[in-house]
């Protein structure tokens, strides 16, 4: 279960790119199970590739935050190219799968400048095996998405994980 779920940007006032809101349910999350998320983020400029993202994942030791290092692509891990990534997932060509699809958010570069709203939908989460270092605890993830050196946007969440 993942629960005491928080978020807040993280980046400079000036970055395009800011997560308006939010929210989770439920909290604590199971897994497996469903999933309800909404949110809502505003982007001032056009985003395309080469997109970086660089995740920083932390898990809580005592009074002490560790920095937990990227294995199989999980973890605090560089993503050069999340274009590329998309499109390997979502081949192009092919729709976005929904509800992306329904309310009109894309799922390949570049994404155009404006608002994206997704109203609280349900996702099914399936029962997957964790790496034996997400056990149970609490963690911060730091999101900072760049192009061209430039940051555009970042996002910190805090959670528990409860098995």
């Amino acid at each position: 279960q993942v629960g005491g779920f928080a978020w807040e940007n993280c980046g400079d006032r000036t970055d395009p790119v800011v997560l308006q809101s939010l929210s989770v349910a439920p909290d604590p999350i199971s897994i497996p199970g469903s999933l309800r998320v909404s949110a809502a983020v505003s982007s001032g400029k056009a985003m395309a590739s080469p997109l970086k993202a660089v995740l920083v994942v932390e898990k809580a030791l005592g009074d002490l935050w560790i920095q937990l290092p990227c294995i199989d692509q999980l973890g605090s891990c560089t993503y050069n190219d999340v274009c590329t990534i998309l499109d390997n997932l979502i081949p192009p060509g092919t729709t976005c799968p929904e509800p992306l699809l329904t309310y009109g958010i894309p799922c390949h570069c570049p994404f155009k400048a404006g608002s994206y709203s997704l109203p609280a939908s349900d996702f099914i989460l399936p029962d997957v095996e964790l790496p034996a270092w997400m056990t149970n605890g609490n963690y911060r993830v730091r999101a900072a998405v760049s192009s061209g050196g430039e940051e555009l946007g970042c996002v910190r969440l805090t959670f528990s994980l409860q098995s």
